[in-house]
């Protein structure tokens, strides 16, 4: 069925038209690629990098800090845990209450009920929609302030954080927490003493997961007018000055690289799991407690530091939200929105796109997931240790190494990459449509499917594969029955979490003129068509919610 699912999206996609391709651009794609052993290296250009850089990382600092206190504050608020009653007197002891208190029970039930679906429901809201939409629309409301992109990446992000550390707190063992409660304790103090410690080493380490994603995020923000090196990235390009791309592209891998790095290793020192277990995003299976080292401590002191940093560059002013200026703008932004433009030929145009960017989604997705597969065993190297402690060697082992390094690089390069970005590049030799931004988006994710996948496959025990390589076995096909099964179903628990970011994801390279909804939206925005963008925004999260749960559901089924 899933395979069906691929091959129509191909289909749907533009795979098999001869109007696919576009050969006239091919010379300025070789010259954009002849220009990366050319970056420009003045002084000048340099010290604009500099500050570029500095403002995208920025960006991240501020809008990693704001999710991760909104997710915080909204954790607990969504969390089965904080809505959960105190267990029944009939159900904890020999009395039987009267009818009145079991219908009085039950009604504060279902009140919890509803309480904690609500709360649900309005954490969604905010998920669906990419962090470049919400740049476009706190534009039209604050101008181009620093305050947009710290934003427009704290609030979906915030959302997300929410939900993650939501369902560590409902993870967590409860025994301490009905004790407190049972004691008359309130829900806040009990739930902060007994399921705060728990869940802790597991939400600092999703937090540093989320910087990883909120240095990409801001990089997309530039390219939509935020500033940073993305907004220097699309200057370039527009005027093609190609060895200035390279010097600001090299710029951007380096702040991913070391994003990279720092949630790495201080994951792995602090003897944290991996970022996060929700919806299948990258995570373990739990961890010893948390150390307190001097890396650990270093790490956090450094990062206050950067928010300081962040601040005094940025010239952060929170008063500007509640200027007199954006009010007014926000409420004719509303007035202006409402009703959505939900006409029959508008919800047409709306379905069509739909299908369109859901075909984005899925071809993406699976050929990211595929080129994740087959890189991941290149790029892990614990299994060729294994491999040479049985005495069986692959290849030598500096060219081992020299192989997982260079592949590492190749998934670094690809997630580091804007998808805006990408698609333009595919642009050159595809016409507009949606083959080009699901390419785009498959170079994208598999960059980051190929990371989290390599992190599964180091994470394997190798002995299976020692066996049959010490009984003879060729290397493939050790891989192939030693390793292979074994890490399949988290592999495919990663494609169906990238699958779900990936659909909210084909909006950015849409504004870019790649098709689906995202196109539809930039013209809206254009034209300040503000009940048109509001329909759209209805049919994004719509799509959004939708793949969510069919993204749960085979989640489940795998399980």
């Amino acid at each position: 069925m899933l395979v069906v699912a691929v091959v129509a999206s191909l289909l749907h996609a533009g795979v098999g038209r001869g109007d696919v391709l576009n050969p006239a651009g091919w010379p300025q794609l070789r010259r954009f690629f002849a220009a990366a052993l050319q970056p420009r290296l003045d002084g000048e250009f340099l010290r604009l990098t500099a500050d570029a850089t500095l403002t995208t990382l920025s960006y991240a600092v501020l809008g990693t800090a704001l999710a991760v206190v909104v997710g915080l504050v909204g954790g607990v608020l969504v969390s089965e845990t904080w809505w959960r009653r105190v267990a029944s007197p009939w159900r904890t002891g020999d009395r039987t209450p009267s009818a009145g208190s079991r219908r009085t029970s039950l009604g504060a039930d279902a009140g919890r009920s509803a309480g904690w679906t609500a709360s649900r429901v309005a954490l969604g809201l905010p998920r669906g929609v990419h962090e470049a939409v919400w740049g476009l629309l706190l534009v039209g409301i604050l101008g181009f302030d620093p305050l947009v992109a710290v934003l427009a990446i704290g609030i979906p992000y915030g959302a997300v954080t929410a939900k993650v550390y939501s369902e560590l707190l409902d993870e967590a063992p409860r025994a301490a927490f009905d004790a407190l409660r049972a004691t008359g304790v309130g829900r806040a103090k009990a739930l902060c003493y007994s399921l705060g410690p728990l869940a802790f080493a597991d939400m600092l380490s999703y937090a540093f997961y989320r910087f990883e994603c909120s240095v990409r995020g801001a990089a997309i923000l530039g390219i939509v007018g935020a500033g940073g090196l993305g907004f220097e990235l699309a200057l370039s390009f527009q005027s093609l000055r190609y060895p200035e791309m390279w010097t600001l592209l090299y710029a951007l891998v380096v702040v991913c690289g070391l994003a990279d790095w720092w949630s790495t290793a201080l994951r792995r020192r602090a003897a944290l799991p991996a970022p996060a277990r929700s919806a299948g995003e990258p995570g373990g299976e739990g961890g010893p407690a948390l150390r307190r080292d001097r890396r650990l401590v270093g790490s956090l002191v450094a990062a206050g530091g950067l928010v300081v940093v962040a601040v005094v560059h940025l010239g952060v002013d929170p008063s500007t939200l509640w200027a007199p200026r954006a009010r007014r703008l926000a409420s004719d932004m509303a007035a202006s929105s409402l009703p959505p433009d939900l006409g029959g030929e508008q919800v047409a145009t709306l379905a069509r796109l739909s299908l369109e960017t859901l075909s984005m989604s899925v071809v993406a997705t699976a050929l990211a997931w595929i080129g994740g597969m087959a890189l991941a065993f290149a790029a892990a190297s614990t299994l060729g240790r294994a491999d040479v402690g049985a005495g069986a060697r692959l290849a030598p082992r500096a060219l081992r190494r020299a192989a997982a390094l260079g592949t590492r690089g190749v998934l670094l390069g690809c997630r580091a990459v804007p998808p805006p970005v990408g698609a333009l590049l595919v642009l050159f030799v595809f016409f507009p449509g949606p083959l080009p931004g699901a390419l785009a988006l498959a170079v994208y994710n598999l960059g980051i499917l190929g990371r989290l996948m390599t992190e599964v496959v180091e994470n394997l025990d190798p002995g299976p594969v020692r066996a049959l390589r010490s009984s003879g076995a060729p290397a493939g096909v050790a891989l192939l029955y030693g390793a292979l099964p074994r890490a399949l179903p988290r592999f495919a628990t990663y494609g169906l979490y990238r699958w779900e970011v990936t659909i909210r994801e084909t909006v950015v390279v849409g504004l870019v003129g790649a098709g689906g909804l995202g196109r539809l939206l930039g013209e809206q925005v254009a034209a300040f068509d503000h009940r048109g963008v509001a329909a759209t925004l209805l049919a994004l999260v719509a799509l959004s919610v939708a793949v969510d749960l069919t993204g749960a559901a085979l989640r489940r089924a795998l399980r």
